[in-house]
C-alpha cells in the first residue's frame, strides 16, 4: 500500500499545552518532504497552527474538531481515515508516550507495519527506510516496512527543522473516535492531585537517580531537583528494582529512552543500557562520588563528590536564581 516517493505524507502535528505547536512538527514535515508530499494532520481548531505547518511544507492541513474528550482516539480515527483515502507513502508521528500510542493503534487499525524511535527516515527503493540507534549507540540499524502503510514514530531532537514555506490548502476532516473508546470519568475523590510534571519521554529536563543516593527517602532529592527545574523524574534500572522510583521511570533501552535538553544524573554509575537510554541529551551532567564511573565518559560536565552535599548546594543556587531573576514558569516543558 505504500508508494514510495511522490506520494502524500501524513504528519500528525503536535500542541504544547501552552499553546502553539510543538518543534517536533517542524521536524516531521522536514523528512516528510524527503518522502513525498507533506499533509499535516491538526486534531483541534486551526487558530494559525495551520500557516505553521505551512512554514515546513505542508501544502494541505486536514483540521479535526471535538477532540478534547478523546483527543488520543480522534487521532488514530484520523490518521486511519485520511490513511485509507489518500494512500499515503508513510505516516510520521513524534515518539513519546502520547505518540507512541497513537501509531501502534493506526498501525494495527491498518494491518501495517510500525517502525518506532527512528532517529532519521530517507526514501529507499522498496518504500521509506528508518534508520534507529542500537546497543548505546554504537550502530545503527536501518529498516523498510513491508506490510500496509508504513508508520514510523521519530525521536525528533535528531532531526533539523528546515522552513519550505508555502501556503496550505487547510481542509475539515469530521471523525469520531471508535465505538469502544469511552470517556474516563472521576467518580470518587482520590486524595490531592500529584504535582504536575513533564512527561519523561518529551520533557526538556530529566533529573535521574541511582544507585549511588543510598535510599528511598534519599531519592527524594532527586524529586526536589526536578520540581525545582520543572523537569521529570527518572530513575537508573537499580533504583528501580529497589523501588525507589516506578517503573515507568525506568530510563534505559528497556525503560524510556530519553532525549532532554539537560540530563542531570545523580548517583548514577551508567552501564551500558542505561546509557543508551539517555545518550542522546543534548546536555548531561553527572554527580558521582566514583572518579571512574562510565557516566562521566558521556557526561558534559561532571562533578565528583558526595551527592548529599552536592545536591542541597545545587538546589539552593537553583532556588536563589529563581528568586533572583523571578522566574516563576519552569524550565521544562514538552519537545
Amino acid at each position: 500500500m505504500g508508494i514510495g516517493p511522490g506520494g502524500s505524507v501524513l504528519v500528525l502535528a503536535q500542541r504544547r499545552a501552552g499553546g502553539g505547536l510543538c518543534r517536533s512538527s517542524g521536524a516531521l514535515l522536514t523528512l516528510a518532504r524527503r518522502l513525498g508530499a507533506p499533509v499535516g494532520v491538526l486534531c483541534g481548531p486551526p487558530e494559525g497552527d495551520a500557516a505553521s505547518l505551512g512554514r515546513y511544507g505542508a501544502a494541505t492541513v486536514y483540521t479535526v474538531a471535538d477532540s478534547r474528550r478523546h483527543p488520543t482516539g480522534v487521532a488514530v480515527e484520523a490518521l486511519a481515515v485520511l490513511a485509507r483515502r489518500l494512500a499515503p507513502a508513510a505516516i510520521l508521528i513524534a515518539a513519546g508516550r502520547e505518540g507512541q500510542e497513537v501509531a501502534a493503534r493506526v498501525a494495527v487499525r491498518l494491518d501495517s507495519g510500525i517502525v518506532t524511535d527512528a532517529v532519521d527516515i530517507r526514501p529507499g527503493p522498496d518504500g521509506p527506510v528508518a534508520v534507529q540507534c542500537v546497543l548505546d549507540r554504537s550502530y545503527r540499524v536501518e529498516s523498510s516496512v513491508v506490510r500496509g502503510v508504513p508508520v514510523f514514530t521519530v525521536a525528533t531532537r535528531s532531526v533539523a527543522a528546515r522552513e519550505a514555506p508555502v501556503d496550505p490548502v487547510v481542509r475539515r476532516l469530521a471523525v469520531r473516535p471508535a465505538a469502544g473508546v469511552r470517556e474516563v470519568r472521576r467518580i470518587a475523590p482520590v486524595g490531592a492531585p500529584a504535582p504536575r510534571r513533564p512527561d519523561l519521554a518529551t520533557a526538556a529536563v530529566v533529573v535521574a537517580g541511582g544507585r549511588g543516593v543510598g535510599s528511598r527517602d534519599s531519592f527524594r532529592l532527586v524529586d526536589q531537583v526536578a520540581e525545582a527545574l520543572g523537569g521529570a523524574v527518572g530513575g537508573s534500572h537499580t533504583a528501580t528494582q529497589l523501588g525507589w522510583c516506578s517503573p515507568e521511570a525506568q530510563v534505559d533501552v528497556v525503560g524510556r529512552v530519553v532525549h532532554p535538553r539537560l540530563y542531570l544524573a545523580l548517583g548514577i554509575s551508567g552501564s551500558v543500557r542505561h546509557r543508551a537510554g539517555m545518550r542522546a541529551a543534548a546536555t548531561i551532567v553527572a554527580i558521582d562520588r566514583d572518579p571512574a564511573a562510565p557516566i562521566f565518559a558521556v557526561a558534559d560536565l561532571g562533578v565528583v563528590g558526595d551527592l548529599h552535599e552536592v545536591v542541597p548546594e545545587l538546589l539552593a543556587e537553583i532556588r536563589r536564581r529563581r528568586t533572583t531573576d523571578g522566574v516563576n514558569g519552569t524550565f521544562g516543558g514538552a519537545a
